[in-house]
């Protein structure tokens, strides 16, 4: 059997049990539901499992007036991810199976005697090994969101030296609610359990490969698993398989620096290529879609992995080889050879050899540990999201979108730091105590950059008597670098860091809808506004598994003005919010017309979308009238999920919002790092 015909089997096969449901999911005029609807509870069913909710609910109001230590506080996230888990299942019709209800009704139960512990003063199921669910509540929208871990026999709970901690991203599954979530990390072990490993199952907010607030769950409850347990911050990895194995190399490619290795298995590593190659979707792309491709696609980013070992595994007769195969292309591009394990005969499958091999490889990178790049360093990025690798931070590129690259190179002695640059403006050297070498007579950063070209040998006193040394230099006017006045109050806005768009970065924060309190100047306004603010409510509930805060434009507070991103619904004369802030926009929005830049059209039939630093208070964004900017058709396969607008947009109303875009766009652009209209 031929690679291709093997692979088109292995994708006929894939399209019939979950994995991907093929070309029939390419037509965007014709989308099916994700999740599907689910079925019908027997009203017996139903009543018994709200009668068990009810009494899990009665005991959660008892926490409120309970006094105990904030310790014993820490503890309720683990109890409520069970009730909210079956009351949305109840509510919105996500049990997908019979069997589905009596896992809900193990899970009330399960949430019923941990509450009876915390009142009774006595919990105890996170004292103890094997597997273990817990919750805790995200900085995003509030809400609590569950993750499995595996505890090994081996953790001493009251006196534990550091223990690694593996990653595994779970795979696509259109059905796996919260109740099959947890329900399988109460019984599933997973794929791998290495000795002396707490091993990590995120849930990822559902079935979007762990990017967005998907991505920003993995890193929470990482953060939640460190409070919690001791773990040694030099061995922890990340892995998975299938989808799983698209968010491996993601967190691999763009948290470089944080793992002593990753072992991506299938998946995919970026957009295009693999849509054309596995879903055969003829793509026709707007300019700033090829763009935006560049925050996700993981071949742009393939240099950063030479401070992250990489084991790759795939089957051989796997048409989701080619994540592999491209990445391993990008990497040879960089002088880096990609460890490739491929199973003999293999499907969409890890076989036990490959499995001895890989965890064979892990076992000794683990014992290695992650080993922090001193005297060589490559950071690869097209925006600041994702700006940072050991010693050294990009604060501003002349360009977002466009590939920002730093080569570092320290000479040894360790006391000069060779810098190449390419489309970066402003950075920081930043060793932390212990870095370098002391006593040292200097200490000399040589900066070299070719786009715009600039060059600087600055000079300095030696170390701190810590091995210590930072300094951040930036580019005046395009031509000669310069190290940066830090008492400077301000240089106006500038894109930054978690302050440089696009329209989705304001969803993997804390947010807050707000509605108007008032109706918009014209009725096609009106009404699409208010349609569109339903929608995302519910999409965002359906596809990031959360509940959107939703305050009226009378009820935002000062509190709200400056913990969250505020998403603005209506316009002008609806939302007092818009009426607020608009005069500080980059756009003219009165009851006859609407202009951004060149851009002038009907105010009558048009309304804009926008992300910009918020006016009342720049360190958080303002978006007006949308939500994350991926919608239905995308949700059939997890490499369409990328955003598809970027900073700004004109819709034309008089096009119903559809699959695919939220009416038709006349106008769409990036602003500028100054964030004004280019």
């Amino acid at each position: 059997m031929s690679f291709r015909t093997a692979a088109l089997l292995c994708f006929l096969l894939l399209s019939n049990t979950g994995y991907s449901d093929g070309e029939r999911d390419n037509n965007a005029l014709d989308v099916r539901r994700v999740p599907k609807e689910g079925i019908d509870v027997p009203a017996d069913r139903e009543a018994a499992l709200r009668d068990q909710l009810k009494q899990l609910q009665e005991r959660i109001r008892q926490f409120t007036v309970m006094k105990k230590g904030p310790s014993s506080f820490q503890l309720i996230p683990d109890i409520t991810v069970f009730e909210r888990a079956v009351r949305v299942a109840l509510d919105h019709k996500e049990f997908f199976d019979v069997k589905d209800l009596d896992k809900a009704d193990q899970l009330l139960r399960e949430g019923i005697s941990r509450a009876d512990q915390w009142l009774a003063g006595n919990p105890t199921w996170h004292l103890h090994p094997g597997l273990v669910v817990r919750g805790y509540v995200s900085r995003i929208d509030n809400t609590v969101q569950p993750y499995g871990l595996v505890v090994p026999e081996t953790y001493a709970f009251n006196n534990s030296v550091p223990t690694r901690c593996d990653m595994w991203f779970h795979g696509r599954g259109e059905t796996l609610s919260e109740v099959n979530f947890i329900w399988d990390r109460m019984k599933n072990a997973g794929q791998y359990t290495p000795a002396n490993t707490i091993v990590l199952h995120p849930y990822g907010r559902y079935s979007n490969a762990f990017k967005f607030a998907g991505e920003v769950d993995v890193l929470e409850a990482l953060e939640d698993v460190q409070r919690r347990y001791r773990i040694d911050e030099d061995r922890i990895s990340v892995r998975g398989f299938s989808m799983g194995g698209a968010a491996c190399w993601q967190f691999a490619t763009h948290y470089s620096d944080r793992w002593f290795a990753a072992n991506p298995g299938a998946g995919f590593s970026e957009t295009p290529e693999f849509l054309k190659f596995f879903q055969k979707e003829a793509l026709n792309p707007t300019p700033w879609e090829v763009k935006l491709w560049n925050m996700y696609d993981c071949d742009k980013y393939a240099g950063n992995l030479i401070h992250c070992p990489t084991i790759a595994y795939s089957g051989e007769n796997d048409i989701q080889k080619q994540a592999a195969d491209l990445m391993e292309t990008a990497l040879k591009d960089r002088g880096i050879r990609l460890r490739h394990i491929i199973g003999a005969g293999m499907g969409h499958k890890i076989d036990d050899v490959s499995k001895e091999i890989i965890e064979d490889g892990m076992a000794s990178l683990a014992k290695r540990g992650r080993q922090p790049a001193v005297s060589n360093l490559s950071l690869s990025t097209p925006t600041l999201k994702y700006n940072r690798m050991e010693w050294l931070t990009i604060d501003a590129v002349n360009e977002h979108w466009t590939m920002a690259e730093v080569k570092a190179h320290i000479a040894h002695p360790a006391t000069t730091v060779h810098l190449a640059v390419s489309n970066v403006t402003k950075l920081t050297v930043n060793f932390p105590s212990g870095s370098l070498r002391i006593p040292s007579s200097h200490m000399d950063v040589n900066i070299s950059s070719q786009s715009p070209r600039g060059l600087g040998l600055f000079k300095f006193d030696s170390p701190f008597s810590d091995g210590s040394f930072a300094v951040t230099l930036e580019l005046k006017d395009g031509k000669t670098w310069q190290i940066a006045d830090m008492s400077a109050t301000s240089e106006g806005l500038r894109k930054r860091h978690n302050l440089q768009g696009p329209i989705d970065d304001a969803f993997m924060d804390s947010f807050i809808f707000v509605s108007p309190s008032g109706s918009a100047a014209h009725e096609a306004v009106d009404k699409w506004t208010t349609s569109e603010l339903e929608r995302a409510i519910e999409h965002w509930r359906r596809h990031f598994r959360g509940d959107a805060r939703v305050v009226q434009d009378t009820e935002v507070t000062q509190e709200m003005i400056q913990s969250s991103n505020l998403i603005l619904w209506g316009d002008a004369s609806s939302n007092l919010l818009i009426e607020r802030t608009l005069k500080d926009l980059p756009l003219n929005w009165s009851d006859d017309q609407l202009s951004i830049g060149s851009h002038t059209v009907d105010a009558k039939t048009h309304a804009p979308i926008m992300i910009y630093p918020n006016p009342l208070n720049p360190d958080r964004y303002v978006v007006l009238n949308s939500s994350f900017t991926f919608r239905d058709y995308a949700y059939l396969n997890n490499a369409r999920q990328v955003p598809m607008l970027p900073d700004w947009a004109i819709i034309d109303l008089s096009t119903p919002p559809g699959n695919v875009w939220p009416g038709k766009v006349v106008a769409a652009d990036f602003f500028d790092e100054k964030w004004q209209v280019k």
